[in-house]
Protein backbone atom coordinates (compact mmCIF):
# COMPACT_ATOMS: atom_id res chain seq x y z
CA UNK A 1 0.00 0.00 0.00
CA UNK A 2 2.47 2.82 0.59
CA UNK A 3 4.03 1.58 -2.77
CA UNK A 4 0.95 2.72 -4.31
CA UNK A 5 0.45 5.90 -2.00
CA UNK A 6 3.85 6.94 -2.85
CA UNK A 7 3.12 6.21 -6.93
CA UNK A 8 0.02 8.53 -7.15
CA UNK A 9 1.45 10.85 -4.44
CA UNK A 10 4.56 11.61 -7.26
CA UNK A 11 2.54 10.98 -10.32
CA UNK A 12 -0.10 13.70 -8.42
CA UNK A 13 2.60 16.10 -7.89
CA UNK A 14 4.04 16.04 -11.94
CA UNK A 15 0.43 16.53 -12.80
CA UNK A 16 -0.25 19.62 -10.66
CA UNK A 17 3.14 20.78 -12.18
CA UNK A 18 2.76 20.52 -15.48
CA UNK A 19 -1.12 22.16 -14.54
CA UNK A 20 0.26 24.76 -13.68
CA UNK A 21 2.92 25.66 -16.50
CA UNK A 22 -0.46 24.83 -18.74
CA UNK A 23 -2.57 28.16 -17.12
CA UNK A 24 -1.22 30.66 -19.25
CA UNK A 25 -2.60 28.87 -22.29
CA UNK A 26 -6.10 28.46 -20.57
CA UNK A 27 -8.82 29.57 -22.69
CA UNK A 28 -11.40 32.27 -21.29
CA UNK A 29 -14.04 29.84 -21.88
CA UNK A 30 -13.22 26.90 -20.11
CA UNK A 31 -14.54 23.33 -21.80
CA UNK A 32 -16.49 21.01 -19.87
CA UNK A 33 -15.99 17.30 -19.94
CA UNK A 34 -18.69 15.82 -17.71
CA UNK A 35 -20.40 14.07 -20.25
CA UNK A 36 -18.33 14.86 -23.41
CA UNK A 37 -18.14 12.57 -26.57
CA UNK A 38 -15.11 12.18 -28.86
CA UNK A 39 -17.35 14.33 -31.60
CA UNK A 40 -17.61 16.95 -28.77
CA UNK A 41 -14.15 17.32 -28.55
CA UNK A 42 -12.79 17.22 -31.97
CA UNK A 43 -15.40 19.97 -32.82
CA UNK A 44 -14.07 22.30 -29.80
CA UNK A 45 -10.42 20.96 -31.48
CA UNK A 46 -11.30 22.34 -34.98
CA UNK A 47 -12.81 26.14 -33.65
CA UNK A 48 -10.02 27.06 -31.47
CA UNK A 49 -11.71 26.03 -28.48
CA UNK A 50 -9.74 23.42 -26.95
CA UNK A 51 -6.38 21.64 -27.21
CA UNK A 52 -4.98 17.89 -26.40
CA UNK A 53 -3.36 19.32 -23.07
CA UNK A 54 -6.24 21.24 -22.24
CA UNK A 55 -8.22 18.20 -21.99
CA UNK A 56 -5.73 16.34 -20.42
CA UNK A 57 -5.13 18.66 -17.41
CA UNK A 58 -8.99 19.00 -17.27
CA UNK A 59 -8.94 15.07 -16.17
CA UNK A 60 -6.40 15.24 -14.21
CA UNK A 61 -8.02 17.72 -12.12
CA UNK A 62 -11.06 15.76 -11.87
CA UNK A 63 -9.14 12.66 -11.05
CA UNK A 64 -7.20 14.33 -8.25
CA UNK A 65 -10.37 15.74 -6.76
CA UNK A 66 -12.58 12.53 -6.82
CA UNK A 67 -10.33 9.64 -6.70
CA UNK A 68 -8.39 10.14 -3.45
CA UNK A 69 -10.64 12.23 -1.95
CA UNK A 70 -13.92 14.27 -1.94
CA UNK A 71 -15.70 10.67 -2.56
CA UNK A 72 -12.33 8.78 -2.77
CA UNK A 73 -13.48 6.46 -5.49
CA UNK A 74 -10.21 5.10 -5.60
CA UNK A 75 -10.38 3.67 -9.16
CA UNK A 76 -7.01 4.87 -10.79
CA UNK A 77 -3.49 3.05 -10.00
CA UNK A 78 -1.11 5.24 -11.99
CA UNK A 79 -0.95 8.19 -14.06
CA UNK A 80 1.23 8.48 -17.41
CA UNK A 81 3.89 11.12 -16.03
CA UNK A 82 4.22 11.73 -20.01
CA UNK A 83 0.30 12.91 -20.79
CA UNK A 84 1.11 15.83 -21.19
CA UNK A 85 4.15 15.66 -23.06
CA UNK A 86 1.70 13.06 -25.72
CA UNK A 87 -0.43 15.99 -25.57
CA UNK A 88 2.30 18.86 -26.52
CA UNK A 89 3.23 16.70 -29.34
CA UNK A 90 -0.50 15.89 -30.74
CA UNK A 91 -1.12 19.92 -30.30
CA UNK A 92 1.82 20.72 -32.53
CA UNK A 93 0.96 18.45 -35.10
CA UNK A 94 -2.52 19.58 -35.43
CA UNK A 95 -1.58 23.23 -35.85
CA UNK A 96 0.47 21.58 -39.09
CA UNK A 97 -2.13 19.56 -40.50
CA UNK A 98 -5.16 18.76 -38.16
CA UNK A 99 -6.44 15.89 -36.39
CA UNK A 100 -3.77 13.37 -36.83
CA UNK A 101 -6.37 10.15 -36.37
CA UNK A 102 -9.75 9.21 -35.51
CA UNK A 103 -8.82 9.53 -32.09
CA UNK A 104 -6.70 12.51 -32.03
CA UNK A 105 -6.04 13.84 -28.63
CA UNK A 106 -8.45 11.72 -26.62
CA UNK A 107 -7.41 10.05 -23.34
CA UNK A 108 -8.12 6.71 -22.43
CA UNK A 109 -7.52 4.83 -19.51
CA UNK A 110 -6.77 1.16 -19.35
CA UNK A 111 -7.34 -1.88 -17.03
CA UNK A 112 -3.87 -2.19 -15.37
CA UNK A 113 -3.39 -6.13 -16.55
CA UNK A 114 -2.77 -4.36 -20.15
CA UNK A 115 0.98 -3.25 -20.87
CA UNK A 116 1.77 0.25 -21.59
CA UNK A 117 5.06 1.04 -22.38
CA UNK A 118 6.72 3.43 -19.39
CA UNK A 119 4.13 2.47 -16.62
CA UNK A 120 3.70 -0.79 -14.48
CA UNK A 121 1.39 -3.41 -15.09
CA UNK A 122 0.86 -4.51 -11.40
CA UNK A 123 -2.72 -6.45 -11.92
CA UNK A 124 -3.22 -4.76 -8.88
CA UNK A 125 -1.17 -7.06 -6.63
CA UNK A 126 1.71 -6.74 -4.81
CA UNK A 127 3.67 -9.19 -6.94
CA UNK A 128 3.45 -7.22 -9.87
CA UNK A 129 4.51 -3.75 -8.21
CA UNK A 130 7.96 -3.36 -9.96
CA UNK A 131 6.99 -5.33 -13.14
CA UNK A 132 7.59 -2.92 -15.87
CA UNK A 133 6.87 -3.69 -19.64
CA UNK A 134 9.13 -2.74 -22.39
CA UNK A 135 6.15 -2.76 -25.14
CA UNK A 136 2.80 -1.72 -25.64
CA UNK A 137 0.49 -4.40 -26.08
CA UNK A 138 -0.91 -4.35 -29.61
CA UNK A 139 -4.13 -2.81 -29.22
CA UNK A 140 -2.81 -0.03 -27.08
CA UNK A 141 -0.20 0.55 -29.90
CA UNK A 142 -3.25 1.28 -32.38
CA UNK A 143 -4.93 3.25 -30.06
CA UNK A 144 -2.01 5.87 -29.77
CA UNK A 145 -1.45 5.44 -34.12
CA UNK A 146 -4.61 6.53 -34.17
CA UNK A 147 -3.65 9.80 -32.06
CA UNK A 148 -5.37 8.29 -28.43
CA UNK A 149 -3.26 9.85 -25.50
CA UNK A 150 -2.94 6.62 -22.59
CA UNK A 151 -3.90 8.62 -19.47
CA UNK A 152 -3.52 6.31 -16.90
CA UNK A 153 -4.10 2.66 -15.60
CA UNK A 154 -6.69 1.57 -13.61
CA UNK A 155 -7.92 -0.74 -10.80
CA UNK A 156 -8.79 -4.49 -10.87
CA UNK A 157 -9.95 -6.94 -8.55
CA UNK A 158 -6.07 -9.15 -7.59
CA UNK A 159 -5.22 -11.52 -10.68
CA UNK A 160 -7.86 -10.02 -12.54
CA UNK A 161 -10.09 -12.14 -10.57
CA UNK A 162 -13.49 -10.95 -9.06
CA UNK A 163 -14.49 -7.94 -7.49
CA UNK A 164 -12.36 -4.78 -7.95
CA UNK A 165 -10.29 -5.09 -4.32
CA UNK A 166 -6.85 -5.32 -4.45
CA UNK A 167 -3.35 -5.63 -2.48
CA UNK A 168 -2.23 -2.51 -3.98
CA UNK A 169 -5.05 -0.08 -3.39
CA UNK A 170 -7.52 -1.60 -1.37
CA UNK A 171 -11.32 -1.49 -2.66
CA UNK A 172 -12.98 0.88 -5.38
CA UNK A 173 -16.18 2.74 -4.97
CA UNK A 174 -19.37 2.57 -7.08
CA UNK A 175 -19.94 6.63 -7.66
CA UNK A 176 -23.62 5.87 -7.80
CA UNK A 177 -23.29 4.69 -3.93
CA UNK A 178 -20.07 4.41 -1.98
CA UNK A 179 -20.60 2.02 0.19
CA UNK A 180 -21.15 -0.60 -2.71
CA UNK A 181 -18.54 -2.55 -5.06
CA UNK A 182 -17.72 -1.64 -8.56
CA UNK A 183 -17.78 -5.18 -9.83
CA UNK A 184 -14.52 -6.87 -11.72
CA UNK A 185 -13.01 -7.45 -12.57
CA UNK A 186 -12.44 -4.42 -14.80
CA UNK A 187 -14.34 -2.35 -12.03
CA UNK A 188 -11.23 0.60 -12.15
CA UNK A 189 -12.19 1.47 -15.87
CA UNK A 190 -16.02 1.06 -15.57
CA UNK A 191 -15.80 3.38 -12.26
CA UNK A 192 -13.32 6.11 -14.03
CA UNK A 193 -15.63 6.06 -17.15
CA UNK A 194 -18.89 6.74 -14.98
CA UNK A 195 -16.90 9.24 -12.90
CA UNK A 196 -16.13 11.53 -16.15
CA UNK A 197 -12.08 10.45 -15.47
CA UNK A 198 -11.35 9.93 -19.16
CA UNK A 199 -13.46 10.27 -22.57
CA UNK A 200 -12.94 6.54 -22.92
CA UNK A 201 -11.44 3.22 -21.23
CA UNK A 202 -10.23 -0.47 -22.10
CA UNK A 203 -11.41 -3.42 -19.94
CA UNK A 204 -10.99 -7.10 -19.89
CA UNK A 205 -13.35 -9.84 -19.61
CA UNK A 206 -13.01 -13.53 -18.97
CA UNK A 207 -16.51 -14.17 -17.41
CA UNK A 208 -18.01 -10.70 -16.97
CA UNK A 209 -15.23 -8.30 -16.73
CA UNK A 210 -16.12 -6.24 -18.36
CA UNK A 211 -19.91 -5.95 -18.67
CA UNK A 212 -20.64 -5.82 -15.24
CA UNK A 213 -18.46 -2.82 -14.63
CA UNK A 214 -20.39 -1.41 -17.30
CA UNK A 215 -23.58 -2.33 -16.10
CA UNK A 216 -23.16 -1.90 -12.22
CA UNK A 217 -21.45 1.62 -13.61
CA UNK A 218 -24.02 3.11 -16.21
CA UNK A 219 -21.33 3.10 -18.60
CA UNK A 220 -21.60 0.93 -22.37
CA UNK A 221 -19.16 -1.86 -22.88
CA UNK A 222 -18.51 -4.38 -25.54
CA UNK A 223 -17.10 -7.98 -25.26
CA UNK A 224 -15.91 -8.43 -28.74
CA UNK A 225 -15.62 -12.00 -30.21
CA UNK A 226 -12.70 -13.78 -29.66
CA UNK A 227 -10.29 -12.93 -32.45
CA UNK A 228 -11.01 -8.87 -33.24
CA UNK A 229 -9.04 -7.63 -30.73
CA UNK A 230 -5.69 -8.76 -30.40
CA UNK A 231 -4.92 -10.07 -26.48
CA UNK A 232 -1.01 -10.09 -26.92
CA UNK A 233 0.54 -7.72 -23.97
CA UNK A 234 -2.45 -8.40 -22.24
CA UNK A 235 -1.98 -10.67 -19.11
CA UNK A 236 -4.22 -14.22 -19.53
CA UNK A 237 -3.83 -13.66 -23.59
CA UNK A 238 -2.79 -16.27 -25.84
CA UNK A 239 -3.08 -19.21 -26.31
CA UNK A 240 -6.25 -18.64 -23.29
CA UNK A 241 -9.18 -18.29 -25.58
CA UNK A 242 -11.88 -16.71 -22.91
CA UNK A 243 -10.51 -13.28 -22.11
CA UNK A 244 -10.57 -10.86 -24.43
CA UNK A 245 -10.37 -7.15 -24.36
CA UNK A 246 -12.80 -4.48 -25.01
CA UNK A 247 -13.84 -0.85 -25.61
CA UNK A 248 -15.90 1.05 -22.64
CA UNK A 249 -17.42 4.38 -23.16
CA UNK A 250 -20.29 6.23 -21.85
CA UNK A 251 -21.84 6.42 -25.45
CA UNK A 252 -22.08 3.64 -27.91
CA UNK A 253 -20.95 6.14 -31.03
CA UNK A 254 -17.87 6.97 -28.74
CA UNK A 255 -17.24 3.02 -27.92
CA UNK A 256 -17.35 2.50 -31.68
CA UNK A 257 -14.94 4.86 -32.55
CA UNK A 258 -12.46 2.95 -29.97
CA UNK A 259 -13.37 -0.63 -31.46
CA UNK A 260 -12.69 0.59 -34.92
CA UNK A 261 -8.71 1.53 -33.77
CA UNK A 262 -8.61 -1.59 -31.64
CA UNK A 263 -9.28 -4.87 -34.17
CA UNK A 264 -6.72 -5.82 -36.41
CA UNK A 265 -4.56 -8.80 -37.03
CA UNK A 266 -1.50 -9.60 -34.77
CA UNK A 267 0.81 -12.60 -35.38
CA UNK A 268 1.66 -12.59 -31.61
CA UNK A 269 -2.29 -13.30 -30.65
CA UNK A 270 -2.63 -15.83 -33.64
CA UNK A 271 -6.92 -16.29 -32.65
CA UNK A 272 -6.66 -12.69 -34.80
CA UNK A 273 -6.80 -15.07 -37.89
CA UNK A 274 -9.69 -15.93 -37.39
CA UNK A 275 -11.33 -12.21 -37.35
CA UNK A 276 -9.92 -11.44 -40.40
CA UNK A 277 -12.14 -10.57 -42.97
CA UNK A 278 -15.56 -10.28 -40.49
CA UNK A 279 -14.53 -6.53 -39.17
CA UNK A 280 -16.18 -3.88 -41.15
CA UNK A 281 -14.05 -1.33 -42.80
CA UNK A 282 -15.84 0.89 -39.56
CA UNK A 283 -17.89 0.40 -37.20
CA UNK A 284 -19.00 3.97 -36.13
CA UNK A 285 -20.59 4.40 -40.16
CA UNK A 286 -22.77 1.55 -39.53
CA UNK A 287 -24.89 3.04 -36.30
CA UNK A 288 -28.95 3.62 -37.23
CA UNK A 289 -30.75 5.27 -35.02
CA UNK A 290 -33.83 3.39 -36.50
CA UNK A 291 -32.15 -0.14 -36.38
CA UNK A 292 -34.42 -1.49 -33.60
CA UNK A 293 -38.02 -0.90 -36.33
CA UNK A 294 -38.77 -4.59 -37.33
CA UNK A 295 -35.30 -5.92 -35.81
CA UNK A 296 -36.09 -9.35 -34.06
CA UNK A 297 -35.39 -9.14 -30.53
CA UNK A 298 -35.43 -12.74 -28.70
CA UNK A 299 -35.96 -11.93 -24.50
CA UNK A 300 -34.06 -14.79 -21.91
CA UNK A 301 -35.97 -14.66 -19.01
CA UNK A 302 -33.90 -17.66 -17.62
CA UNK A 303 -31.92 -16.75 -14.68
CA UNK A 304 -27.94 -17.50 -15.41
CA UNK A 305 -26.54 -15.25 -13.01
CA UNK A 306 -24.15 -17.06 -10.77
CA UNK A 307 -25.31 -16.86 -6.89
CA UNK A 308 -28.89 -15.60 -7.92
CA UNK A 309 -31.64 -15.49 -5.69
CA UNK A 310 -34.69 -14.59 -8.06
CA UNK A 311 -36.99 -14.81 -4.78
CA UNK A 312 -35.05 -11.79 -3.18
CA UNK A 313 -36.10 -8.08 -3.41
CA UNK A 314 -32.63 -7.57 -4.89
CA UNK A 315 -32.88 -9.12 -7.73
CA UNK A 316 -37.20 -8.53 -8.34
CA UNK A 317 -35.47 -4.61 -8.27
CA UNK A 318 -33.49 -5.80 -11.31
CA UNK A 319 -36.19 -7.33 -12.94
CA UNK A 320 -38.22 -4.18 -12.62
CA UNK A 321 -36.43 -2.18 -14.73
CA UNK A 322 -35.62 -5.29 -17.60
CA UNK A 323 -39.50 -5.37 -17.71
CA UNK A 324 -39.16 -1.66 -18.56
CA UNK A 325 -36.42 -2.06 -21.04
CA UNK A 326 -38.63 -4.87 -23.00
CA UNK A 327 -41.56 -2.59 -23.54
CA UNK A 328 -39.25 0.64 -24.51
CA UNK A 329 -37.30 -2.09 -27.33
CA UNK A 330 -41.29 -2.38 -28.71
CA UNK A 331 -41.92 1.00 -28.66
CA UNK A 332 -38.61 1.74 -30.24
CA UNK A 333 -39.99 -0.77 -33.20
CA UNK A 334 -38.37 -4.12 -32.23
CA UNK A 335 -40.81 -7.48 -32.99
CA UNK A 336 -39.86 -8.89 -29.13
CA UNK A 337 -39.97 -12.69 -28.73
CA UNK A 338 -40.62 -13.05 -25.25
CA UNK A 339 -39.52 -15.72 -23.76
CA UNK A 340 -37.26 -17.45 -25.93
CA UNK A 341 -35.59 -20.58 -24.41
CA UNK A 342 -32.10 -22.01 -24.79
CA UNK A 343 -32.15 -25.92 -24.31
CA UNK A 344 -30.23 -27.29 -20.89
CA UNK A 345 -29.06 -24.10 -20.45
CA UNK A 346 -28.44 -24.21 -17.13
CA UNK A 347 -27.04 -27.81 -17.18
CA UNK A 348 -24.23 -26.62 -20.25
CA UNK A 349 -23.78 -23.75 -18.02
CA UNK A 350 -22.38 -25.59 -15.17
CA UNK A 351 -20.09 -27.61 -16.76
CA UNK A 352 -17.71 -24.47 -17.22
CA UNK A 353 -14.27 -26.06 -16.92
CA UNK A 354 -10.00 -24.39 -16.94
CA UNK A 355 -7.88 -25.95 -19.09
CA UNK A 356 -4.88 -27.49 -16.65
CA UNK A 357 -1.91 -25.98 -18.51
CA UNK A 358 -2.92 -23.81 -20.92
CA UNK A 359 -3.63 -20.71 -18.14
CA UNK A 360 0.47 -21.55 -17.54
CA UNK A 361 1.05 -21.27 -21.43
CA UNK A 362 -0.61 -17.66 -21.28
CA UNK A 363 1.53 -16.58 -18.61
CA UNK A 364 4.90 -17.40 -19.97
CA UNK A 365 3.96 -16.00 -23.21
CA UNK A 366 2.89 -12.32 -21.49
CA UNK A 367 5.85 -12.68 -19.23
CA UNK A 368 8.08 -13.20 -21.91
CA UNK A 369 7.21 -10.03 -23.81
CA UNK A 370 9.25 -8.42 -20.67
CA UNK A 371 12.80 -10.33 -20.93
CA UNK A 372 14.28 -7.80 -17.79
CA UNK A 373 11.47 -9.32 -15.50
CA UNK A 374 12.42 -11.50 -12.73
CA UNK A 375 8.84 -13.11 -13.18
CA UNK A 376 8.66 -15.52 -15.70
CA UNK A 377 6.75 -18.98 -14.76
CA UNK A 378 4.35 -19.73 -12.30
CA UNK A 379 6.83 -21.07 -9.98
CA UNK A 380 8.41 -17.49 -10.05
CA UNK A 381 4.89 -16.32 -9.21
CA UNK A 382 4.45 -18.59 -6.44
CA UNK A 383 7.70 -18.07 -4.47
CA UNK A 384 7.04 -14.38 -4.48
CA UNK A 385 7.06 -12.89 -0.43
CA UNK A 386 4.52 -10.78 -1.35
CA UNK A 387 2.06 -13.69 -2.76
CA UNK A 388 0.64 -14.39 1.18
CA UNK A 389 0.31 -10.65 1.40
CA UNK A 390 -1.52 -10.05 -1.16
CA UNK A 391 -4.72 -12.82 -1.58
CA UNK A 392 -5.96 -15.23 0.75
CA UNK A 393 -3.89 -18.48 1.66
CA UNK A 394 -6.42 -20.83 -0.29
CA UNK A 395 -5.76 -18.80 -3.23
CA UNK A 396 -1.61 -18.32 -2.87
CA UNK A 397 -2.53 -22.74 -2.81
CA UNK A 398 -3.85 -22.13 -6.19
CA UNK A 399 -0.33 -20.80 -7.49
CA UNK A 400 1.73 -23.48 -5.41
CA UNK A 401 -0.59 -26.06 -6.86
CA UNK A 402 -1.29 -25.99 -10.41
CA UNK A 403 -3.73 -27.90 -11.95
CA UNK A 404 -2.97 -31.83 -13.10
CA UNK A 405 -3.65 -33.95 -15.68
CA UNK A 406 -7.33 -35.41 -13.86
CA UNK A 407 -8.80 -31.88 -14.65
CA UNK A 408 -8.43 -32.97 -18.33
CA UNK A 409 -11.29 -34.81 -18.04
CA UNK A 410 -13.20 -31.64 -17.03
CA UNK A 411 -11.80 -29.78 -19.47
CA UNK A 412 -13.22 -32.21 -22.78
CA UNK A 413 -16.50 -31.35 -20.93
CA UNK A 414 -16.61 -28.35 -20.95
CA UNK A 415 -15.69 -28.32 -24.64
CA UNK A 416 -18.43 -30.46 -25.06
CA UNK A 417 -20.87 -28.04 -23.67
CA UNK A 418 -19.57 -25.52 -25.44
CA UNK A 419 -19.97 -26.95 -28.75
CA UNK A 420 -23.49 -28.38 -27.70
CA UNK A 421 -24.65 -24.53 -26.14
CA UNK A 422 -23.21 -23.09 -29.55
CA UNK A 423 -25.33 -24.85 -31.70
CA UNK A 424 -28.16 -24.12 -29.46
CA UNK A 425 -27.83 -21.07 -29.13
CA UNK A 426 -27.93 -20.26 -33.26
CA UNK A 427 -30.56 -23.03 -33.44
CA UNK A 428 -33.19 -20.42 -31.24
CA UNK A 429 -31.47 -17.56 -33.10
CA UNK A 430 -32.61 -19.27 -36.51
CA UNK A 431 -35.92 -20.34 -35.49
CA UNK A 432 -37.11 -17.48 -34.34
CA UNK A 433 -35.51 -15.22 -37.07
CA UNK A 434 -33.50 -13.46 -34.23
CA UNK A 435 -31.51 -10.91 -35.03
CA UNK A 436 -30.12 -10.54 -31.27
CA UNK A 437 -30.76 -11.65 -27.68
CA UNK A 438 -31.43 -9.71 -24.51
CA UNK A 439 -31.06 -10.65 -21.44
CA UNK A 440 -30.14 -8.67 -17.46
CA UNK A 441 -26.46 -7.29 -17.74
CA UNK A 442 -26.61 -8.49 -13.82
CA UNK A 443 -29.06 -9.71 -11.84
CA UNK A 444 -28.54 -8.07 -8.95
CA UNK A 445 -27.48 -4.76 -7.69
CA UNK A 446 -23.71 -4.16 -6.80
CA UNK A 447 -23.03 -5.66 -3.96
CA UNK A 448 -21.55 -3.76 -0.82
CA UNK A 449 -17.79 -3.80 -0.43
CA UNK A 450 -17.99 -4.84 3.43
CA UNK A 451 -19.47 -8.22 1.97
CA UNK A 452 -16.87 -8.91 -0.43
CA UNK A 453 -13.89 -8.29 1.58
CA UNK A 454 -15.33 -9.80 4.85
CA UNK A 455 -17.87 -13.12 5.57
CA UNK A 456 -19.87 -13.97 3.92
CA UNK A 457 -16.94 -13.15 0.95
CA UNK A 458 -19.99 -12.22 -1.90
CA UNK A 459 -18.29 -12.36 -5.25
CA UNK A 460 -19.42 -12.17 -8.91
CA UNK A 461 -22.73 -12.18 -7.68
CA UNK A 462 -25.63 -12.35 -10.52
CA UNK A 463 -22.75 -12.26 -13.34
CA UNK A 464 -24.52 -13.65 -16.42
CA UNK A 465 -22.91 -17.47 -17.23
CA UNK A 466 -24.03 -16.95 -20.62
CA UNK A 467 -20.66 -15.71 -22.92
CA UNK A 468 -17.69 -16.20 -24.64
CA UNK A 469 -16.47 -18.65 -21.74
CA UNK A 470 -18.47 -21.19 -23.38
CA UNK A 471 -19.56 -20.19 -26.77
CA UNK A 472 -17.57 -17.60 -29.48
CA UNK A 473 -20.28 -14.82 -29.85
CA UNK A 474 -20.29 -10.96 -29.12
CA UNK A 475 -22.29 -9.18 -26.48
CA UNK A 476 -22.44 -5.84 -24.93
CA UNK A 477 -23.69 -3.57 -22.13
CA UNK A 478 -25.37 -0.48 -22.35
CA UNK A 479 -27.17 1.69 -19.35
CA UNK A 480 -30.94 0.63 -19.46
CA UNK A 481 -32.13 2.26 -16.02
CA UNK A 482 -31.86 2.90 -12.67
CA UNK A 483 -33.56 0.69 -9.85
CA UNK A 484 -35.76 1.92 -7.25
CA UNK A 485 -32.60 2.12 -4.87
CA UNK A 486 -31.26 4.86 -7.57
CA UNK A 487 -28.49 2.10 -8.86
CA UNK A 488 -27.84 1.42 -12.06
CA UNK A 489 -28.84 -1.76 -14.52
CA UNK A 490 -27.74 -2.50 -17.44
CA UNK A 491 -29.07 -4.31 -20.65
CA UNK A 492 -27.23 -7.07 -22.85
CA UNK A 493 -27.25 -7.44 -26.40
CA UNK A 494 -25.94 -11.17 -27.30
CA UNK A 495 -25.31 -12.19 -30.77
CA UNK A 496 -23.36 -15.11 -32.47
CA UNK A 497 -19.50 -14.84 -33.65
CA UNK A 498 -18.46 -11.70 -35.26
CA UNK A 499 -22.16 -9.39 -34.89
CA UNK A 500 -20.64 -6.48 -33.62
CA UNK A 501 -22.29 -4.69 -36.65
CA UNK A 502 -25.48 -5.95 -35.89
CA UNK A 503 -25.35 -5.26 -32.00
CA UNK A 504 -23.65 -1.91 -32.19
CA UNK A 505 -26.74 -0.91 -34.45
CA UNK A 506 -29.40 -2.29 -32.28
CA UNK A 507 -27.84 -1.22 -28.48
CA UNK A 508 -27.37 2.90 -30.69
CA UNK A 509 -30.91 2.39 -31.37
CA UNK A 510 -31.69 1.84 -27.81
CA UNK A 511 -29.61 4.30 -26.73
CA UNK A 512 -30.78 6.83 -28.74
CA UNK A 513 -34.30 6.38 -27.87
CA UNK A 514 -34.16 5.62 -24.27
CA UNK A 515 -31.34 7.50 -23.74
CA UNK A 516 -30.70 6.20 -19.59
CA UNK A 517 -26.80 7.45 -19.01
CA UNK A 518 -27.06 9.92 -15.86
CA UNK A 519 -23.25 10.89 -14.59
CA UNK A 520 -23.41 10.13 -10.71
CA UNK A 521 -24.24 12.80 -8.39
CA UNK A 522 -20.99 12.44 -6.17
CA UNK A 523 -18.41 13.70 -9.40
CA UNK A 524 -20.11 17.09 -10.70
CA UNK A 525 -18.50 19.46 -12.80
CA UNK A 526 -15.47 21.15 -10.80
CA UNK A 527 -16.52 25.03 -11.50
Amino acid sequence: MRHYTRIVVIAAALCWALLAHGQRNKPAAKFQVVETTIDDIHSAMRAGRLTARELVQAYFERIVAFDKQGPALNCIINLNPKALEDADRLDAAFKRSGLTGPLHGIPVLVKDEIDTAGMPTTLGTLVFKDYRPVRDAFAIDRLKKAGAIILGKTTLSEYAAGDTYGSMFGASRNPYDLERTVGGSSGGSGCALSANFSTVAIGEETLASIRRPGGWNGVAALRPTPGLVSRSGMWDGYPSPTAQMGPMARTVKDLAQLLDAMVGYDPEDPVTALGIGKAPANYTRLLDKNALKGARIGVLRESIGLFSEPASEDFKKVDAVFQKNIEELKAAGAVVVDPIVIPNLKALLAKRATHPTMADESLRSYLARNPSSTLKTREDIAKSPDLSKSIPPSKADQWRNPLTKTDMAAWGTHLDARQELTIAIAKVMADNRLDAIVHKTVEHQPTYIKDGINPPYVNNKGIPALNTFLVYAASMTIPSGFTSDNLPVGITFFGPAYSEPTLLKLAYAYEQAAHHRMPPKTTPALP
